[in-house]
Formats: C-alpha cells, sequence, structure tokens
C-alpha cells in the first residue's frame, strides 16, 4: 500500500503532502534523494501484523462458491468507528451441494443473525476471523443463493487490528473536520464488513448504502443512484457499481464534504465526470490546481492503454486523512492531490482495479504498473511536471540499488510490509516495466501489449505469467529468461566496460558481476552504448550481453573520445567502470558480423531448430550463463538442429559461426 508508506513521500519523488494542508502549513518538496518512503515503510511494518484473516482449510470452504453480488446496508458517521447494518450476498455454489456458509467478520464484531435463501441459520462457529453458518436448508450444485448477514460493532482500533485500521476516523486538523474512511488492503475488509477475502474471486456487481447524519456525505463506488430521508436527520447515500470488483476495492468515506465536478473527454469515449469530495471550501482552494490536472491524466492514460475501464460510472476523489493514496474503484481517498500521487492512484483504475493481481505474489502487477504510471505522467506533461521523468526513474533505479538482493515476486504473502515493500514492488516493479518497453524496442508494440492486457483480464485477476504470454507475442520470441531474471530472481548486474579504438573499429569489453551470484548469476539483456566522438558527434549502438563476459566490435567513422553506457537509465544496472585500454584488441574474423538466430521451439526439450539455415556447414556451441561451453555440434541446412536432451533445465546461449567466421546468437531455454 503506497497509501501508508508510499505516497505519503513529502519530496519530489511522488510530490504529495503527507497531510493535506493549508497553504501556510503545505511541505515544502525535499530532494529527490530523500526517500521517506523507506521510513514509512518501516513505520508500517512495525505495526501490529499477522496473518492474513482466514486460515487455508476455511478459505477452501469458501471456494465452495463463487460471489456474484454484494450489498451493504449500513450506518455509519464521521466520527466513529461504530458500523451496524446488513450484507446481502449473492452467489453461485460450484461443482457439490452447501449445507454451510463460510465468511471473514472480524471476532469483536456481533453477529445477530446470518438468513440465506429466507431461512435463519441455525448456528454458527467463529474461530478468529473465520465464520461459518450452518444452513438450515442445503443449497443445491452449481445454484444461485442469497445470504443476508446481520452484524453490528466497532471496527478495530491500532494494536486490536489485523494489520492496521480497515476503518478508522479522525479529527483532520488543518481544515476542521472529522472523516471516517475505509481502507481494506490487502486482507482486512474483514474488519468492518463480513465477505469473502479471496482475489480471484470478484463480485460482479455491488451496492453500497449508508445511512448518516444530513450534515455529511457519503463516497463510495460506481455512481450515486440516490439520496434517500431518513428518520432522525440522517440521510442514506446509495451508490451502485455493475463492474466486477475486487473485496478490497469496495469502499466508505463519510465527512460534511463539499463536491467538486470536473470532466475528462477521452478520446473515442463518453465524457467521463470526476467527483470530488473535498473537505471544505479552503480545501478546494488549496487544490482545485492539481485536481484540474486529472482530466488530462485520464485522457493521456486512455489513449495510452485503453478507454478509461470504469467510463460509463465515474471517476472521484474522496479526501482522507490517510498519508497518501487508496485506489478504491472509481471512487480514491486521498490526502491531498501531488502530481504523482494523483497518477499513480489514477493508473490504478487500470492495473489494480480492472486488472487485478490474482495473487499477492504478483502485486507489482498493481503497483509496479501504477508506479509506471507517474513515469508516463512525467513525460505527457513534462511543461507542467514538478520534475523530469529521467529524475525519476533515476530515482527509482537509486532506491533499488540501495540493497543488493530482493525479488518482485511476493514470497510471504503474510508479510504486508514485504507486499508493499517501496524498493521491491513499487521501484523494481517500475523498472522491470520499463526494461520490458525496452526490450521490446517499439512503443507500439508495448502499449499495444498493455492493451492486450486490459481487454484480455479486465474485470477479472491476472498472474505473470499471463503478462509474460502477451509481451512473448508482441516479441515474437520466449521471455522466460527475462521473467526468471527479473521477477523471479534477485538483484541487479554491474558491468566495467574496456574499450579501445583501431583505426575505423572500436573494440568494447563488457564484464558482467551481479550483487546475488547465488540466486541470479547472470542477467542476460541488451545495453546501450553511447560512443561520442571529439568531434562532438555521437551515436548509440545496442550490443547484446549474452555471457558475463562478452565482446563487440564496432565500425566508427571518427576519434572515439568516451563512452556511456545506458545513457538514457532503460536498464536497472549499477555500472562498475568505463575504461580505455589501448591493450585492447579483438579478432576481427571472430567480429566480421553478428546476427540475430531464430530458433524453435523455444523451450524445446529434446530438440532445437535452426531456422532458415542456409549455410552447408557451421559450428554451433552452447554456453551457459557463466560462459561455460555445454555443446558443440555441426548443423547445415541439410541438418538444422540441435540435439539438446543432455542439457539441464535453464537458460543457454548459442553461438553458431559459419566457414566464414559469420557469427549469429540466439538464446533458448530448456524445460
Amino acid at each position: 500500500m503506497k497509501h501508508f508508506f508510499y505516497s505519503t513521500m513529502l519530496g519530489l519523488l511522488l510530490a504529495a503532502p503527507a497531510v493535506a494542508q493549508t497553504p501556510a502549513y503545505r511541505p515544502k518538496p525535499a530532494d529527490l534523494a530523500t526517500d521517506a518512503a523507506i521510513s514509512c515503510a518501516q513505520a508500517h511494518q512495525s505495526a501490529a501484523l499477522r496473518q492474513p484473516a482466514a486460515t487455508v482449510r476455511h478459505v477452501q470452504k469458501m471456494e465452495r462458491y463463487d460471489v456474484k453480488y454484494y450489498k451493504l446496508d449500513i450506518a455509519l458517521e464521521n466520527n466513529a468507528r461504530t458500523v451496524g447494518g446488513s450484507v446481502r450476498m449473492q452467489a453461485r455454489t460450484k461443482g457439490q451441494a452447501l449445507d454451510s456458509l463460510a465468511f471473514e467478520l472480524y471476532p469483536t464484531l456481533i453477529i445477530d443473525s446470518i438468513v440465506v435463501n429466507g431461512r435463519r441459520s441455525p448456528g454458527l462457529r467463529r474461530a478468529a476471523g473465520d465464520v461459518t453458518a450452518r444452513l438450515a436448508q442445503s443449497v443445491p450444485a452449481n445454484s444461485l443463493f442469497n445470504a443476508y448477514i446481520y452484524y453490528r460493532g466497532t471496527a478495530p482500533n491500532g494494536g486490536s487490528a489485523a494489520i492496521g485500521n480497515a476503518l478508522d476516523t479522525e479529527y483532520e486538523t488543518n481544515y476542521g473536520v472529522n472523516v471516517t474512511w475505509s481502507l481494506s488492503e490487502p486482507f482486512n475488509a474483514y474488519e468492518w464488513w463480513p465477505c469473502k477475502q479471496v482475489l480471484t474471486d470478484k463480485a460482479d456487481s455491488t451496492d453500497v448504502w449508508v445511512t448518516t447524519a444530513s450534515l455529511n456525505k457519503v463516497g463510495s463506488n460506481g455512481v450515486l443512484e440516490r439520496i434517500t430521508p431518513r428518520p432522525n436527520g440522517k440521510s442514506r447515500y446509495e451508490w451502485k457499481s455493475r463492474k466486477p470488483i475486487a473485496y478490497y476495492l469496495v469502499s466508505v468515506a463519510v465527512a460534511p464534504y463539499i463536491e467538486y465536478v470536473n470532466y475528462a473527454n477521452p478520446v473515442g469515449g463518453p465524457r467521463i465526470p470526476i467527483v470530488n469530495y473535498l473537505y471544505n471550501a479552503a480545501a478546494q482552494a488549496d487544490y482545485q490546481t492539481e485536481i484540474d490536472r486529472t482530466p488530462g491524466f485520464i485522457e493521456n492514460f486512455s489513449s495510452l492503454v485503453g478507454l478509461y475501464p470504469f467510463a460509463t460510472e465515474k471517476y472521484g476523489h474522496a479526501m482522507a486523512p490517510i498519508g497518501g493514496g487508496m485506489e478504491h474503484q472509481t471512487m480514491t481517498t486521498q490526502d491531498g492531490f501531488g502530481f504523482t500521487l494523483t497518477a499513480h492512484e489514477l493508473f490504478h483504475q487500470w492495473f489494480g482495479d480492472n486488472v487485478t493481481c490474482a495473487s499477492w505474489q504478483d502485486i507489482w502487477l498493481n503497483e509496479g504498473f501504477a508506479s509506471y504510471g507517474e513515469y508516463l505522467s512525467l513525460t505527457a506533461f513534462a511543461n507542467s511536471a514538478p520534475y523530469t521523468a529521467r529524475a525519476w526513474m533515476d530515482n527509482a533505479h537509486a532506491n533499488v540499488l540501495q540493497s543488493v538482493s530482493g525479488s518482485v515476486r511476493v514470497t510471504d504473502t503474510t508479510n504486508v510490509g514485504r507486499i508493499f515493500s517501496s524498493r521491491l514492488t513499487y521501484k523494481k516493479g517500475a523498472a522491470v516495466v520499463h526494461m520490458l518497453r525496452y526490450l521490446l524496442h517499439d512503443d507500439v508494440k508495448f502499449f499495444r501489449a498493455l492493451r492486450t492486457f486490459q481487454t484480455t483480464y479486465g474485470g477479472s485477476t491476472a498472474r505473470t505469467s499471463d503478462l509474460q504470454r502477451i509481451f512473448e507475442a508482441e516479441a515474437g520470441t520466449s521471455l522466460t529468461y527475462f521473467f526468471q531474471q527479473w521477477f523471479v530472481g534477485q538483484g541487479y548486474p554491474m558491468f566495467a566496460v574496456r574499450w579501445n579504438q583501431v583505426g575505423n573499429n572500436l573494440f568494447l569489453r563488457n564484464t558482467e558481476t551481479v550483487s546475488m551470484p547465488s540466486v541470479t548469476p547472470f542477467f542476460d539483456m541488451e545495453l546501450d552504448y553511447r560512443i561520442t566522438y571529439t568531434s562532438g558527434q555521437s551515436q548509440v549502438v545496442r550490443l547484446r550481453q549474452s555471457q558475463l563476459v562478452s565482446s563487440f566490435t564496432v565500425p566508427v567513422t571518427g576519434s572515439v573520445s568516451s563512452i556511456q553506457l545506458d545513457p538514457d537509465q532503460w536498464v536497472l544496472n549499477g555500472t562498475g567502470s568505463i575504461l580505455r585500454d589501448n591493450t585492447l584488441v579483438l579478432a576481427s574474423k571472430a567480429a566480421a558480423k553478428l546476427a540475430s538466430l531464430n530458433v524453435y521451439p523455444n523451450p524445446c526439450r529434446e530438440t532445437l531448430r535452426l531456422a532458415n539455415l542456409t549455410t552447408r556447414a557451421a559450428q554451433a556451441e552452447v554456453t551457459d550463463a557463466t560462459g561455460r561451453v555445454l555443446l558443440r555440434q555441426t548443423v547445415s541446412a541439410a541438418q538444422p538442429q540441435l540435439d539438446t536432451h543432455a542439457l539441464a533445465s535453464g537458460l543457454y546461449h548459442l553461438r553458431l559461426t559459419s566457414a566464414e567466421g559469420d557469427v549469429s546468437l540466439a538464446r533458448f531455454v530448456r524445460e
């Protein structure tokens, strides 16, 4: 959750005040090198953390049905965590009859009754947050049923909460407003309403009805259908959404808000209302200029990755003193409107809300992409942005490089601090997205892949393997090696480059070392080299680091004065050194021609075939990531294949040298 320890940065990196403030109190931007996200993350990790609400066995019970619809009909005020009312759940049983209903609710909340298909449950069992209600009559397999859960109580606070208050209330001192709001990610929705907390089971639609004092407004998901007067000076806000939604994105925000609406007009789409619930007129005066960036952000993202996915409902913001933002579907909860905070939370509507990670292992699909949304916005609105996109990426890389270890994949999904690691999930996740863009070397393909991801998995959930398949279709080759290195693997590469010029030949030798050799011994990648001449002119060449020590001969047209590696910060790396070495001379014949070689199937098993091989005879050499030669074989147009049965599973490099000295390169995976 950037919500507590990512978007609360006071520095330019995330450009969002930790608490919404009047101009007299608004913090000044800090230097980009100051990253408050780390200290915020540490503070969050020191809070009372525990296992996810449901046990494995209880999750298995909940998986016996598929949620279709939730209706929350509850009472809330803007100065208390007291909650009460009912939740209707409509669901469909799966392949077997249902004789009990399993769901989750925090143990201190009281359940008055449970009614399933019109019949009251004769009894229930509660164990921590796990609730199992016996049914008066079983529900047949593959059948719809309706369950009403009537409950009441006070949502937990502080150390008694599972993760941090899922339903919280606070007096916002700068604007003099009491606010109550929800924040349920990753698995604490059950602290304020009974539900099934399984990422892969999105409700198809929701209604959220909240009764509160008539002085208040209530923000929530979807469209506000009506405000119904109730007795005793109360009003009921009735919100409706007919879009699939994950349990943790169901939200409420209650305060005596004022409403400010602006509109986005994306090309090819409808006019989209942006409904902003703000503390008061003073808050609107302070933030309206920043809020008014939102339409442009929506229009830009829609042009890049597809129309805003909830265009038939709305987008909006509800202010709350949460120390950042939370991407509640169609109505983000935010404490301020810094440039990158607003862009980040908005991009979540595509990556996180429309397509939700299917497991917390894959949370980078939410947070890494939302972070990259900051970069895209800084690029698109460079003239009005608080700093450059390049400065943002430089800082993101510097943050990742502060520690040598750590995988983007989350292996401990019970550790909230690790799930929402600023360094790994957000910054390294964004760096991986950036490298995918570089790998394709074609923005048309890159953004088409993102649009395909949205259309394929919109309204549902996805894993990293799903994203990989889409990018492989655009790349036309296997990307297993890339995701093994950057998603599963740990650390990053560092490079020591030696170079020399002899006549019209520039000789380069790049030696790679890695920060976590026991986990990821080698990063196979392409790298840009900027060659600058004494004339002041320069050129950029892209060369593949296919071994720990890779050598290249590059034809040049002038006297070389310097070399720069990865000048545009595409690749996450720690550059060790770049030195001229007057003794470096490479054999010209071996570098006479370098070409890519197409191989298939990739991944392979027993046999690897070489496509379009025309030479009568060539020497094939297979090496592993450390450069060890594991296989040598002669191939030809008549026999264009390699016997790979003796190779262990893993990533390999193929070097094909013709009789004329021409070299072709390929990489492949042995399953």
